[in-house]
């Protein structure tokens, strides 16, 4: 009996990151926000065309409250748990960046 000749399909094992770093839940690994503390709009996140992430919150930038506040407006947004966030560049900055464990 001959082999048919068919085009095997390039599928990723489960629970390895493929080519944009995410796992297989589509989750990112690391996220990069523009965080807007002490907005009237908060807590809200906007995705621009360009994929920029841009993350509201009521919160003043003073204390880490805006950067804890931060992390549970993503934990929602992506639906994971908050303990699964945490800060890991940018404490002082606009821009900052999350891990997603």
């Amino acid at each position: 009996m001959a082999k048919k000749n068919t085009p095997r399909q390039n599928t990723p094992n489960p629970g390895t990151p493929n080519e944009s770093g995410s796992k297989e839940s589509g989750i990112p690994e690391t996220m990069t926000v523009t965080v807007k503390p002490g907005s009237r709009k908060g807590p809200l996140v906007e995705t621009a065309p360009d994929g920029t992430v841009t993350v509201y919150v009521r919160e003043p930038a003073t204390e880490g409250r805006a950067n804890k506040a931060v992390g549970e407006v993503i934990a929602r947004h992506l639906g994971v748990p908050k303990s699964r966030v945490s800060l890991i560049g940018g404490a002082t900055a606009r821009i900052k960046r999350f891990r997603i464990d």
